[in-house]
């Protein structure tokens, strides 16, 4: 698959999960965002701000694309991104999970 593809399809599924997280969010200074940078292939999920006077920060989804793959840097999602971009066209072999040590990857039916 064509790599503006896979652009196409990890900023849908992360702009997806964002309005979703954004819907139930309680406190008035806290919010989900994405960052995209399409030059450098990089993509996130996260949260940041304040619910009641506690500071909250973190990363959801990272996503990165080298050499034609899907890199999963890091996943905090309970389905797992990986199963959705499969659900959307992605062959299993162009899904790397970085999250896991090189040598584990071969064990996973996904990417080496």
């Amino acid at each position: 698959m064509a790599v503006e593809q896979y652009r196409q399809y990890i900023k849908h599924l992360l702009s997806e999960r964002q309005k979703r997280a954004s819907m139930s969010r309680n406190y008035e200074e806290y919010e989900v965002q994405t960052i995209f940078d399409e030059q450098q292939d990089h993509y996130q999920l996260l949260y940041v701000g304040w619910r009641g006077n506690k500071r909250d920060f973190g990363c959801i989804l990272h996503l990165d694309i080298k050499n034609g793959k899907i890199w999963i840097q890091h996943d905090g999602t309970e389905v797992g991104i990986a199963n959705r971009l499969v659900e959307m066209g992605v062959p299993k072999q162009d899904i790397i999970l970085a999250f896991h040590e090189p040598y584990v990857r071969q064990f996973t039916e996904f990417g080496t």
